[in-house]
C-alpha cells in the first residue's frame, strides 16, 4: 500500500510511524502484530487515510507549514467582520463544534480572502478542508475547489422535488 503525499515537508516522526504502520500491517497477515513483540503502536489511523482519497486529496497533499505561512500573512489584513466571522469559524472548527456558516455579502467584500485565510488557518492546523462552491469559476479560485454538484453528486439533470442528493459520511 502506498499513500500518496506531495508535501515536501514529511517529519521523520511521520515516517517513523507510517513505517510502523506498514509493519503492523504485515505482521497482522502473518497472524502477529507489533503488540506481540512490545513494540510501539503507529500514531496516526494511516489506513483511513489510504482508503478515502478526500483525506489524501485534501489532508496529505498540504504543507502545513506553507499553509501556515499564508494564514499568518493573511490575517492581519481581514478587517473587524471578517476576523469576527475567522474567529467564530475557526474556533468551531477546533471544538469540533459541527455547525453551518453562511457568509453574505456583496462582491467586492472580499468574501473569497476570507475563505482563503480560513482554509489555510484551518489545514495549518491539520484539519481537512473541501472547498465547494455552486460554479466552476468560483470553484476555480479556491485552493483545491470542487463544484458542489460533482464534490456530493448532485444531480443536475432531471431536478425535481424528489430529488436528493449521495452524500456519504
Amino acid at each position: 500500500m502506498t499513500i500518496t503525499n506531495q508535501r515536501d515537508n514529511i517529519t521523520d516522526d511521520e515516517v517513523f510511524d507510517f513505517g510502523l504502520y506498514l509493519l503492523n500491517g504485515a505482521l497482522e497477515k502473518l497472524g502477529t502484530s507489533l503488540q506481540n513483540f512490545d513494540m510501539p503502536q503507529p500514531l496516526r489511523n494511516w489506513g483511513v487515510e489510504a482508503e478515502n482519497h478526500y483525506i489524501a486529496e485534501h489532508s496529505l497533499s498540504y504543507n502545513r507549514d506553507d499553509e501556515q505561512i499564508q494564514a499568518a500573512a493573511h490575517i492581519p489584513l481581514l478587517n473587524q467582520e471578517q476576523k469576527d466571522a475567522f474567529s467564530q469559524i475557526t474556533d468551531f472548527v477546533r471544538h469540533e463544534q459541527g455547525t453551518i456558516f453562511f457568509l453574505n455579502g456583496p462582491g467586492g467584500t472580499r468574501k473569497t480572502f476570507l475563505y482563503k485565510t480560513i482554509c489555510h488557518q484551518v489545514r495549518a492546523e491539520g484539519w481537512i478542508v473541501l472547498c465547494v462552491a455552486s460554479s466552476g469559476l468560483a470553484a476555480l479560485i479556491l485552493k483545491g475547489g470542487h463544484t458542489a454538484h460533482s464534490m456530493f453528486k448532485i444531480p443536475i439533470d432531471g431536478l425535481n422535488e424528489d430529488s436528493i442528493c449521495n452524500i456519504p459520511k
